[in-house]
């Protein structure tokens, strides 16, 4: 177990396969996670596509086909934040800045729209991606629950 964050609640690890069978189970575990947090609908559904999105970036770019692992971390934290990372051992992102672009992919065109960290962005509150070429990438999200129910 890694060091406890300050104002941690709770915590959950996953480390899965890379192969896009494992999208739906990353998605769906994170998602029962973050229910203890009571989150609406619309709060739920955006956690749940963001992670979609990270957990497939690393499946489809991370690994250029080989077998590879993808490491989930869940922390729920006081204020009723929830903190997610998504990383990889992968190829690394040679441009960050660029990567970020919407319409930007480095994948099939045919089958990529390059919107995965534009999605991420607009459905959590903060996002932060480092990576570093040949050691992998780190996609750190965060969402405050409740936030827009606050003063109802």
């Amino acid at each position: 177990m890694k060091t406890r964050i300050k104002g941690e609640i709770n915590r959950m690890e996953l480390r899965l396969p890379a192969i896009s069978v494992n999208e739906g189970i990353a998605r769906a575990a994170v998602a029962g996670f973050c229910a203890q947090l009571a989150p609406d609908a619309t709060e739920l559904s955006d956690i749940k596509c963001a992670v979609s999105e990270a957990v497939t970036n690393c499946i489809v770019h991370a690994y250029a086909g080989r077998p590879g692992v993808c490491y989930i971390t869940v922390v729920l934290l006081e204020g009723r934040v929830v903190r997610i990372s998504v990383r990889d051992n992968g190829c690394g992102i040679a441009d960050v800045r660029r990567a970020r672009e919407p319409l930007f992919t480095t994948g099939d065109t045919d089958e990529r729209s390059g919107m995965g960290f534009t999605v991420m962005e607009n459905f959590m509150d903060r996002l932060t991606v480092r990576s570093r070429l040949g050691k992998g990438t780190l996609v750190l999200m965060s969402k405050e629950i409740g936030r827009s129910r606050q003063g109802e």
